[in-house]
């Protein structure tokens, strides 16, 4: 007897539960999830009728579920009172909007402008209008296209070695996948290539010059793509030892003209100290060179004097003495040059034998 009663009970519970929705319902198409790439717009639909039985005031409000049950659930915008109110999420300040200005027309959907990732989430459009009340969720997902894609070459790129193309976008929502191909030659990608489409790495091995060429990644995702380019150039291996040895040979030849002008500005140096040196000691150390006059006066005196002191018979040596023979270097004229002497201070002359005394 319980059984058949406790059925009863919850029979008419779900009766008197579907009269309260019987007039409100809503009839817009229900879209579990929705997805769209940052910077777009989006639509959630949320259309409803109403009955004659409906005869509270009209609200419709949209909620944002939080992913963590913990928080509350935030509103986002709401229509109450024949008033829209949209200033209820900060975030979303100037970027979500009803689409039609008049809800009661029975159109509660809304428009997300420039959609950020971080609208990302679950929302929830009530409609209530007494004694109706209906709900319906969505799910969106906002996510970023690929950008700022780069391609570049990792590996040497001789005939005979290893090379890697690898392919990275700097952005872009999972999960990127990553595609390469050849533009140029036969535009088909080297027989012994190894694409990874997830990590973007294309290994080439045992390259040769038929490998080179211009290569392109494409990265996508659900929203969007971003592609890249990069030149591959693979070339006979270059001699190092040449190399090695003519680059011994050019710095030993820099260093050998280096020690040169270092030499030669030194002996320049030591040149010109040198002329300044003996320049200096002519000008001050040396005294200036006596004049022939008085040298040859000094000279004549002495002999004067010792000619006074002499009798006749002993000036006998003195016979065959010339007269210019000064000894005296001063005294000698220098090439080139014809001193004025002064007159003699003595008129009078007489000879003793062969000599002249003045």
């Amino acid at each position: 007897m319980e059984l058949p009663l406790r059925a009863a009970l919850l029979g008419s519970l779900l009766l008197c539960c579907a009269g309260l929705t019987k007039g409100l319902k809503i009839t817009s198409t229900e879209q579990p999830m929705v997805e769209k790439a940052q910077g777009e717009k989006v639509t959630l639909p949320c259309t409803f009728t109403v009955s004659p039985e409906d005869q509270g005031p009209l609200d419709v409000e949209w909620v944002l579920i939080p992913i963590d049950n913990q928080k509350k659930e935030q509103t986002i915008i709401m229509y109450s009172v024949d008033r829209i109110y949209n200033n209820y999420y900060e975030a979303m300040n100037g970027r979500v909007q009803f689409t039609n200005p008049d809800p009661k027309s029975g159109d509660g959907s809304i428009d997300i402008l420039n959609l950020k990732s971080t609208d990302t989430g679950t929302y929830q459009c009530r409609v209530k209008k007494a004694p109706g009340v209906e709900s319906q969720k969505i799910q969106l997902t906002v996510l970023v296209k690929p950008a700022r894609t780069k391609c570049y070459i990792e590996g040497s790129q001789e005939t005979g070695r290893d090379v890697t193309l690898k392919c990275v976008s700097e952005e872009g929502s999972p999960l990127l996948s990553y595609n390469w191909r050849k533009l140029t030659g036969t535009e088909e990608l080297p027989a012994t290539s190894l694409l990874n489409k997830d990590t973007g790495e294309l290994s080439l091995k045992n390259a040769s010059e038929e490998y080179s060429g211009t290569y392109s990644c494409v990265a996508a995702n659900r929203v969007g793509t971003d592609d890249c380019f990069v030149v591959l150039n693979v070339t006979p291996p270059i001699n190092t030892a040449g190399t090695i040895a003519g680059a011994v040979i050019g710095t030993l030849l820099g260093l050998f003209l280096l020690a040169f002008l270092v030499f030669c500005c030194c002996k320049k140096r030591k040149e010109k100290k040198y002329e300044k040196e003996v320049h200096h000691d002519i000008r001050e150390d040396v005294p200036p060179p006596k004049s022939r006059s008085s040298t040859a006066h000094s000279y004549i005196g002495s002999n004067r004097s010792s000619l006074g002191s002499m009798s006749p018979s002993n000036m006998e040596g003195y016979a065959k003495t010339p007269y210019n023979q000064v000894p005296s270097e001063d005294f000698e004229r220098r090439s080139g040059q014809n001193p004025n002497f002064p007159p003699s201070k003595y008129d009078l002359a007489y000879k003793i034998h062969d000599i002249t005394v003045v």
